[in-house]
């Protein structure tokens, strides 16, 4: 529970940082007002670690630069036309932005930008009531105009005005509101989730380049289940990822089969939980999550109910691979994410092979291989993809598992799995068979790769022994 006690202590240690008092010494000086604002001034309540500092002040940007110029050693326009001005002041970068009233058209979510004369006015046109709050500095006096602290303490999220106003100017802001529902551990207020749902088609208004902004935020939190399904409740995410409502499988009273959704979020939870024991120090894998709550977006399109009650999914990964790659380009994903989560989703059922029955070397060299740089990742999604209650049958799978990245290893020190090649490359191919680049030279390559992967290295000499007779067999 918050202890507001203590929370004005930490903002008043924030007011007395060398950073903050020197600018609002300047501001002071040049008889300008002066506020840090929003979730700098949140953090500190809630006693998390204050990253970026965010002021606003009612001087225009040309003033602005000109009181930051002599107490920091560089300055640039972060938006000039939006009022924000950027500085580096004390080995800190900080913004500075004039009071705003903006407007929206309703067409666009591109504000029609107008300054505002109030710190009052300038906090109630923000997203929610908890980034609505500011303190006055040097003063220190907390101004909160729309019930922030209330709503701090009841660990509640609320739009400052009537939702249906806030998002109708901003839909972005629905799509915020799950992400600090995840990142806060928030309740979102029953009428913000009404107005959420709503409003839900108005979200096409917003580029596709802001939306995966906002998912990646949401992946990147520690709790982002909790925002998964605001958005799956509201219908908000059936705007931009309809595969992952599509999850929610009719079950019939004849056919029965694992809750796909709840898998899936179980899959998310126990992925973040694995990647922050193998990984503690590591930034949040967005990759990898998406692929934890994608990798079964093949199941609704593979589905198919067996006499006597069985269900069956037959090469969901390989669908769910492609609908993935497909709406992660159209959310411009980039390459290389798109590329690792669907090669997480089109693997990720390789393993349960291995469970069966011990792969040989050979398989296991496959394995790595096919993985590529994604192996670590596919360690973590492939544990992360047992969810069954079955004691005895999970630790069967741990145990599988456990075995095969301890045979990796030891092959890894061994053959130095991570760079397979052939015995021979392309051009001994050429010299040793007497043929110019071509097809039958990437056949052959392909051979020597093969053998090289169900027998391990041959040597050059047996290589070459197996590669004429393969050569031969084909004339």
């Amino acid at each position: 529970m918050l202890n507001m006690a203590e929370g004005v202590v930490r903002l008043g240690a924030l007011a007395e940082s060398p950073i903050v008092a020197t600018l609002a010494d300047a501001f002071a000086k040049a008889g300008r007002e002066l506020a840090i604002v929003g979730g700098p001034v949140r953090d500190a309540l809630l006693d998390r670690t204050v990253h970026d500092l965010d002021f606003t002040t009612d001087a225009h940007p040309d003033e602005i630069l000109k009181i930051v110029t002599p107490i920091s050693t560089a300055q640039w326009d972060v938006g000039r036309e939006f009022g924000t001005i950027g500085a580096r002041i004390r080995g800190e970068q900080v913004e500075v932005t004039t009071y705003r009233a903006d407007s929206y058209d309703g067409t666009t979510r591109k504000p029609v930008v107008a300054f505002g004369d109030s710190l009052e006015g300038d906090l109630v046109r923000r997203d929610f009531t908890v980034n609505a709050m500011a303190m006055r500095v040097p003063e220190r006096t907390l101004i909160d105009p729309t019930g922030g602290v209330e709503d701090l303490v009841a660990g509640r999220l609320r739009t400052p005005i009537d939702p249906r106003v806030s998002f109708g100017d901003d839909p972005l802001r629905m799509l915020r509101a799950a992400r600090f529902a995840s990142q806060l551990e928030f309740e979102v207020d029953p009428a913000t989730t009404e107005a959420i749902t709503a409003l839900r088609e108005t979200l096409s208004i917003v580029s596709p380049e802001r939306v995966q902004g906002e998912v990646v935020r949401l992946l990147a939190t520690d709790d982002p289940v909790r925002g998964i399904r605001l958005l799956v409740d509201t219908g908000l995410m059936g705007e931009f990822l309809p595969e992952v409502p599509a999850l929610r499988l009719e079950v019939d009273e004849h056919h029965h089969h694992k809750d796909v959704y709840e898998h899936s979020l179980t899959v998310v939870n126990q992925a973040i939980a694995l990647e922050k024991t193998r990984r503690p120090d590591a930034v949040p894998d967005v990759a990898l999550r998406l692929a934890a709550l994608l990798h079964d977006i093949g199941k609704p399109a593979t589905r198919r109910l067996e006499p006597g009650g069985g269900v069956t999914f037959h090469h969901h990964d390989v669908k769910g691979a492609r609908l993935a790659r497909k709406r992660l380009r159209a959310l411009r994903f980039d390459a290389a994410t798109t590329a690792a989560v669907c090669l997480l989703i089109e693997l990720h059922l390789r393993f349960f092979g291995y469970a069966e029955g011990a792969w040989t070397d050979s398989a296991v060299r496959r394995y790595v291989r096919d993985a590529g740089d994604q192996l670590e990742r596919l360690h973590i999604l492939t544990r992360a993809d047992v969810t069954t209650r079955n004691k005895r049958k999970a630790n069967r799978l741990r145990s599988a598992y456990d075995d095969i990245e301890s045979r990796i290893a030891a092959l890894r020190e061994q053959e130095q799995l991570d760079a397979i090649r052939p015995d021979l490359d392309g051009n001994d191919i050429q010299r040793i068979l007497r043929i110019p680049p071509g097809r039958d030279v990437g056949a052959a390559y392909r051979f020597l790769l093969d053998l090289r992967l169900d027998e391990g290295v041959l040597g050059a000499d047996e290589a070459e022994r197996r590669l004429r007779a393969w050569w031969d067999a084909r004339a």
